[in-house]
Order: structure tokens, then C-alpha cells, then sequence
């Protein structure tokens, strides 16, 4: 899938499709890693696990990141 570089204020940036971040779990506002590997020049992007989620269940997070983007307005009420 091609795309194109866009400028994001001083920075450059990616359009990601919606199918491949459903796929991963991941919406606006998920932490990501980002590394070069310069051997083969690709740009690897991948989620980012918390320091402290070692033994947790990947489904389980992301069942927890899909409720969060479906409630995310209740949420953020609640936290008013």
C-alpha cells in the first residue's frame, strides 16, 4: 500500500488505513515505537507495550483499547 509524507506543523507524518490499525488495536492516542533499521531501510512501527505489561494478555489489552475508543465520551465526562 503506497502513501504519501504530509507535513504535521515542523514534523512529517503517515496516514495510517482504519483496517490496519483495527487490526492492532490501536486509535488516536495509542503509544507506538518507532525504529530504523538501517540495513535494510525500513522504518519499523510497532505498539508499544507499557514498561509493566509483561504477562498481560495481548487480547485482553485489546479488548481494553477497543472499550476505551467506544466509551471514550463517557469517559471523559466521568472525568470532569
Amino acid at each position: 500500500m503506497r502513501r504519501k509524507i504530509c507535513a504535521i506543523g515542523n514534523s512529517r507524518g503517515v496516514s495510517l488505513p482504519p483496517e490496519i490499525l483495527d487490526k492492532l488495536h490501536l486509535g488516536v492516542g495509542s503509544d507506538v515505537e518507532i525504529s530504523l533499521d538501517e540495513r535494510s531501510r525500513r522504518i519499523i512501527l510497532e505498539p508499544a507495550m507499557p514498561a509493566d505489561a509483561e504477562g498481560i494478555d495481548a487480547d485482553f489489552v485489546g479488548q481494553v483499547n477497543d472499550f476505551i475508543e467506544q466509551y471514550r465520551p463517557a469517559l471523559k465526562k466521568l472525568a470532569e
